[in-house]
């Protein structure tokens, strides 16, 4: 009788949340879209090899509420430069990893978007259109001096965008226990060119 009882409870509890990952999970799996990289160029300056790109659908509902929710946001780019065709390994010759992070002043209805990498002053302003904006397009972003390539070498660009681990205090941990699922990551985007 005793058995039966615990037997019941646990298939109770077990059913419970198979019901709750069943209407979770599909929300979730399915309802964001996966950010990408878009509009890759390869420019140069008479000194410097550039690259511009967008990352696309990087804001999910979710991360836009943490953001209006005054959690500060940190994309992470990664942009690697290979040479390649000499051997059966490429050889890096450049490695940069570059970070702009979003805050959002409750009191004063504005957002703070620093970008280290494009300058040191943070860029202040009250629309999230345009904070959104800064925050995914990369423009005139300096890979390497033109002087450490050869002509007539074949090389790679390989760029990828994450949203960092979002780091909260202790008492917010389990009311954001769904934390992991703002997170981000786009596959990485190649370009093959000869200089």
């Amino acid at each position: 009788m005793i058995r039966s009882s615990s037997h019941r409870t646990a298939i109770t509890l077990f059913m419970s949340v198979c019901v709750v990952l069943c209407l979770l999970l599909p929300s979730i799996a399915f309802s964001e879209e996966t950010a990408v990289i878009e509009n890759i160029k390869l420019a140069n300056t008479r000194d410097d090899l550039l690259t511009y790109f967008d990352v696309k659908q990087a804001f999910t509902p979710k991360i836009n509420q943490a953001v209006l929710n005054g959690i500060p946001t940190t994309f992470s780019f990664y942009i690697t430069l290979y040479k390649t065709g000499d051997s059966w390994f490429d050889k890096k010759i450049s490695d940069i990893r570059i970070k702009s992070t979003l805050k959002y002043n409750t009191l004063k209805k504005e957002f703070s978007i620093l970008r280290p990498w494009k300058n040191e002053k943070a860029v202040i302003t009250p629309s999230f259109e345009e904070a959104k904006s800064l925050m995914t397009e990369m423009d005139n972003l300096t890979i390497i001096p033109l002087n450490q390539l050869v002509k007539g070498n074949k090389y790679q660009l390989r760029i990828k965008a994450e949203l960092d681990k979002i780091t909260l205090p202790l008492s917010l941990h389990t009311i954001f226990f769904f934390v992991s699922f703002w997170n981000f990551e786009t596959n990485w985007y190649l370009i093959n060119f000869t200089y």
